[in-house]
């Protein structure tokens, strides 16, 4: 099992269309992958389950990854995190 704390940075934080990039993201890897915040644990290949965390812009999150494909899954997701979820420039009016 591995973790890693990630910041949530699009403006909008984690609504339905991240919401949607990090599951499709997850369901490709067989390893199980949960998200700890505020003291929950939810199931990250689960819609509802990401968007129960209504977490917001500066919210900070424990990935948690546990199988054959941790690692690949740590750097995918991680990356998805980094990105703002492909969202920054768009929810920023591209400046």
């Amino acid at each position: 099992m591995i973790r890693k704390t990630v910041y949530v940075k699009n403006p909008s934080g984690i609504h339905a269309r991240p919401a949607s990039i990090l599951v499709k993201a997850a369901s490709r890897y067989s390893s199980e992958f949960h998200i700890l915040s505020h003291g929950y644990r939810i199931n990250a290949k689960s819609i509802l389950g990401v968007l129960t965390l209504a977490a917001e812009q500066g919210a900070e999150l424990e990935l948690e990854f546990h199988g054959e494909d941790e690692q690949e899954a740590m750097k995918e997701i991680s990356a998805i995190f980094e990105d703002g979820f492909g969202m920054m420039d768009e929810e920023t009016g591209g400046e």
